[in-house]
């Protein structure tokens, strides 16, 4: 865990309401592993705004050193709106990696990939970690649902790592019309995964937990949850366990799907 102030490497637009913003960091985290987190606080709103946690996206690497990393967000609110208006050369504070991550034994080598609207941010960082551990990433999937295409990111980036990928929208505006879910639970029956492996809303990830479960396939899913410290001190990022409440910033924010209550 380190505290630092990071530079802004770059803040470019990826789709309607949607940024990638690179901050340089410690190279400490070149050990970040996928699901994992950082807290960032514009220094100008320390005495007025909390910190918001950001799933890191992707590594910069460059010369097989770190550079930095990058974080992919959505403007919700005001935080988020000063955030994208950041430019190349801010300096933002930053608190991190923090969290559990995903954690897939080496002996799952299909490995389902389930992504819902922004949920999609740390699921690129893990999609190409398993380039290195998979031996055929070809039989990995990527389902990637959202309202409408405008909500589908990541597409161009995804198709190079050569897993295949299925698309499903509310509105049908790009793949098939319905529910990303509809699609897992298809892809399950024609050929079951070793393992699941899904962020976004909690909605989704419930589904994805009791289909999970109906075709007894291990899944790990990553909690969004509002937090104000990140570190396990404020306890405001509680989840529903099955026998007592976790917390999303230490205890995950990826956790077992099978032992929550979602």
């Amino acid at each position: 865990m380190i505290q630092e102030k990071a530079k802004v490497l770059f803040n470019k637009k990826a789709g309607p309401s949607y940024f990638r913003i690179g901050l340089t960091c410690h190279n400490g985290y070149a050990k970040a592993k996928p699901g994992q987190f950082i807290m960032v606080h514009l220094p100008e709103q320390k005495t007025s705004i909390l910190p918001r946690p950001f799933s890191i996206h992707r590594l910069i690497i460059a010369n097989g050193l770190i550079q930095g990393i990058e974080l992919l967000f959505k403007v919700v609110g005001g935080c988020t709106e000063k955030l994208s208006k950041c430019r190349r050369g801010d300096y933002l504070d930053i608190l991190g990696p923090l969290g559990r991550g995903f954690i897939i034994p080496d002996k799952y080598q299909r490995i389902f990939i389930v992504s819902g609207g922004i949920g999609v941010a740390p699921l690129f960082f893990l999609a190409s970690s398993l380039q290195a551990k998979i031996a055929d990433p070809s039989t990995c999937r990527l389902f990637i649902g959202g309202r409408s295409k405008h909500d589908i990111l990541c597409i161009y980036d995804f198709s190079k790592l050569d897993i295949t990928i299925s698309i499903a929208t509310d509105d049908g505006s790009l793949g098939e019309k319905g529910l990303v879910t509809d699609l897992l639970e298809t892809g399950i029956k024609e050929n079951p995964p070793d393992f699941i492996c899904a962020c976004g809303p909690v909605a989704m990830l419930g589904s994805v937990a009791r289909i999970a479960k109906r075709y007894d396939v291990p899944c790990q899913v990553s909690m969004e949850t509002i937090m104000a410290c990140g570190i396990g001190a404020c306890l405001g990022c509680a989840v529903k366990g099955l026998n007592k409440y976790l917390h999303a910033c230490v205890d995950g924010p990826v956790f077992d799907a099978a032992a929550l209550k979602i």
